[in-house]
């Protein structure tokens, strides 16, 4: 479940970064890649926190990460390949 909402949250902080550089006169493309890096440092950090603090597994960390970093970033890439035509 944690992953879950994990990742909605990354698809829901995906929509501020491309929003918000529509709304600052970016290119929201810009907003995309920018999130790119964020969320990566992000989901690093959630994996950190789930192996030394909860005591998970780092296989099952790395399952996860998977799928937290990857659904949002695939679609942060694919917003910015759309903007980019």
């Amino acid at each position: 479940m944690h992953s879950v909402v994990v990742t909605l949250g990354g698809l829901i902080t995906l929509a501020i970064f491309y929003l918000g550089a529509r709304m600052a006169g970016w290119a929201p493309a810009t907003g995309a890649f920018v999130f790119i890096w964020a969320w990566l440092a992000a989901a690093i950090l959630n994996g950190a926190v789930g192996v030394l603090k909860a005591g998970i597994p780092l296989m099952n960390e790395a399952g996860a990460f998977v799928l937290i970093f990857g659904i949002p970033a695939a679609a942060a890439w694919y917003l910015a390949y759309r903007a980019g035509r």
